[in-house]
């Protein structure tokens, strides 16, 4: 594992205390993320292929709940395994295991979904086309992804540090240009986007997007 990643991992390890404390319930209170996942849900089932989706970057595993009321069956994969140990913990009713998103653990088209909900925005440039490639891998075709993540100019930035933990973490906040084209570049369609204004709690605007994968080209 390269430096930067354990360096992720180890201070994602810190924070699933955290999480659990913060954001347990918090999406209780975001109507606009619930929308979201909810149209992400809508367009999953209505594909008709099934309702298997990842949550790639699941942290504590709190979307599970959400995402399974919505007629999903959710699988979470996150690099830290202590987040892990706490979705175990916390929703036992679903599976959960440790995995890097730049090699997901799921067979060839064997997802209807994917949900990548601030987990993409870590990767550094060099790392992104692995990433994305995986989500078209993983995904059958026609299947939908539903993003979420900080914007900004795509500057690299560092997390962490005003938490007093003791940690620290690359993290970039993307630009919708760079989203989208990440997207396009893989074989998929954006089908939604949208941004919510900072709340008075945070530094940046959210983005939403969902896409939908394209046939795969011929062997």
């Amino acid at each position: 594992m390269d430096p930067r990643t354990e360096e992720l991992r180890e201070a994602h390890d810190v924070l699933a205390a955290v999480y659990v404390d913060r954001l347990a319930n918090i999406l209780d209170q975001m109507p606009i993320e619930r929308a979201v996942l909810g149209l992400f849900a809508d367009l999953v089932r209505e594909g008709g292929t099934g309702t298997d989706v990842g949550d790639i970057g699941c942290g504590t595993g709190r979307l599970a709940p959400y995402l399974s009321t919505r007629g999903l069956s959710p699988r979470g994969v996150d690099l830290s395994p202590e987040m892990i140990r706490v979705a175990q913990r916390d929703y036992p009713g679903f599976p959960f295991q440790v995995a890097d998103l730049r090699a997901l653990p799921f067979e060839d088209t064997s997802l209807d979904g994917v949900v990548a909900w601030y987990s993409l925005m870590y990767l550094p440039p060099e790392h992104r086309g692995a990433a994305f490639g995986e989500l078209a891998r993983v995904l059958k075709p026609g299947g939908h992804v539903a993003m979420a993540f900080k914007m900004g100019d795509d500057a690299l930035r560092r997390g962490g540090r005003s938490l007093d933990l003791g940690i620290g973490f690359d993290i970039y906040w993307m630009s919708r240009h760079e989203v989208e084209s990440r997207f396009t570049d893989a074989g998929f369609r954006v089908v939604f986007w949208a941004e919510r204004p900072a709340d008075p709690d945070e530094q940046q605007p959210q983005g939403y997007l969902v896409a939908e994968l394209g046939p795969r080209a011929p062997a």
